[in-house]
């Protein structure tokens, strides 16, 4: 793997230059089709009605392992690989999640894996999945609900981060919807008693929450911004949106707090005379860790260990640090990224994935490889940067490792997957997964748009 890393650095380049959003990203499904289909997978596209959704399988029989990968980017966050703010492109994609090296280091993975089960002549189905629109399109939502993973006895994810790490942790579970107000347009100084503000009711609801955040349990994330205002200053609004985004380490937990948004919005009507909407636009669920798989992935991300940083890699982490507010001491030193952190027993992460969904559907691990500078966090242009050069692509192939080889575990060693099973089955019991999008519900092509 290591021979051969300059031609999947290559292409994880090549799909970081696209940086295309969510259910647009044409170019970089159809990039990694093309590899994997070069290496003898058998390709499934439009998975769940979805265009740049797919598969990409070899062998046949049990177990069916499968690998997910991503590669949608993020508005706004253009970058050149450079350590100072450099847009390529004005108001441009970027990949600040680092999803160009998600999805070839899962693709990697599998075709070195699919190399190794035909040359030993062994059993069982190695299984790519390209799934898009991780950010907030909810993509292995609909394409779980199609069947795609209906045959899947474990699932092995990654994720870019500033470290290399893994463990029993989870993900906050999220509710993402946009309220949108509807009152009377008036001339806001003749006559402003002929008006209904839309806006006024947007921000009274938005104070309702700031109110209720007292009431909340302390680890709850609430943030929105006002979408939509108005025209002008001098019109009464007619109509005002705001975009809000909920979170909570439990989706139990989450749904009763929703509910009591709802309820701010429904004061606001009242205080305003005004009538509102809801947009339901996605919801994810926490991730269900699975012991089995995540000791699997830790133990041979262990093995493969991290990296070192070249002159000029350090030389372009240090300026890039002197950008970043904080960081976070111990594991965001330089040169964290040349380790593996201890096994985490728990804990829940600070950001929200359709993975969670999956995983309370089939067994899956994850972990994450150091593709960002220690210090640096996702969704920013300094993780655009990292992900555009070569300290974001030695992570990439700590990734790739890792997942091969704890593929190949569970080909060689059937109890390892029995036992991701039972452990995925123990986790489960007594509660039922059921996502908040509506069943029937079609994705939302166009919500970046």
């Amino acid at each position: 793997m290591d021979d051969r890393a300059p031609h999947y650095n290559q292409l994880s380049k090549q799909i970081w230059n696209f940086a295309e959003l969510g259910f647009a990203e044409t170019q970089s499904a159809s990039a990694l089709q093309k590899e994997l289909a070069g290496a003898g997978f058998k390709i499934e596209t439009n998975v769940g009605g979805v265009p740049t959704a797919f598969t990409a399988s070899w062998g046949s029989g049990k177990p069916v392992i499968a690998i997910l990968g991503e590669y949608d980017a993020l508005p706004g966050l253009s970058q050149a690989p450079v350590p100072e703010r450099e847009a390529m492109l004005a108001n441009g994609a970027g990949h600040g999640c680092g999803h160009n090296l998600l999805g070839t280091a899962s693709a990697f993975a599998a075709i070195v894996t699919k190399e190794y089960l035909e040359s030993h002549k062994l059993s069982g189905t190695i299984r790519y999945y390209g799934t898009p629109a991780e950010e907030g399109g909810g993509g292995k939502i609909f394409m779980a609900r199609a069947g795609g993973f209906k045959d899947v006895d474990s699932i092995l994810s990654w994720h870019p981060g500033d470290r290399n790490s893994a463990g029993n942790t989870s993900s906050l579970a999220n509710i993402i919807g946009r309220f949108r107000f509807k009152g009377v347009a008036s001339h806001a100084a003749a006559a402003p008693e002929a008006g209904r503000s839309a806006l006024d009711a947007i921000m009274l609801m938005n104070m309702s929450i700031e109110f209720m955040r007292e009431h909340v349990p302390s680890d709850t994330r609430i943030h929105y911004i006002i979408s939509k205002g108005g025209d002008a200053p001098n019109i009464v609004p007619a109509l005002a949106e705001s975009r809000m985004v909920a979170r909570s380490p439990s989706m139990t937990t989450l749904i009763p707090i929703w509910n009591r948004i709802l309820n701010c919005a429904k004061g606001a009507e009242l205080q305003t005379d005004t009538k509102s909407e809801l947009e339901l636009e996605m919801s994810y669920w926490n991730t269900l860790p699975n012991d089995t798989l995540n000791r699997l992935l830790y133990r041979n991300l262990s093995a493969v260990g991290g990296y070192e940083m070249n002159s000029d890699e350090s030389k372009f982490a240090d300026t890039l640090r002197k950008s970043l507010v904080a960081t976070r001491g111990g594991a965001s030193d330089l040169g964290s990224q040349a380790h593996v952190m201890p096994f985490a027993e728990s804990g829940v992460g600070v950001a929200s994935t359709d993975v969670g969904d999956l995983s309370w559907q089939y067994p899956t691990g994850g972990f994450s490889a150091a593709t960002f500078v220690p210090g640096v966090s996702a969704h920013t242009w300094q993780a655009a940067a990292c992900a555009g050069m070569s300290v974001g692509q030695k992570g990439m192939l700590v990734a790739a490792k890792t997942l091969a080889l704890s593929a190949l575990d569970l080909f060689l060693d059937p109890k390892i997957t029995d036992a991701a099973k039972a452990d995925f089955t123990k986790r489960v019991a007594g509660r039922k997964y059921e996502s908040v999008i509506p069943a029937g519900e079609k994705p939302r092509f166009e919500y970046w748009r």
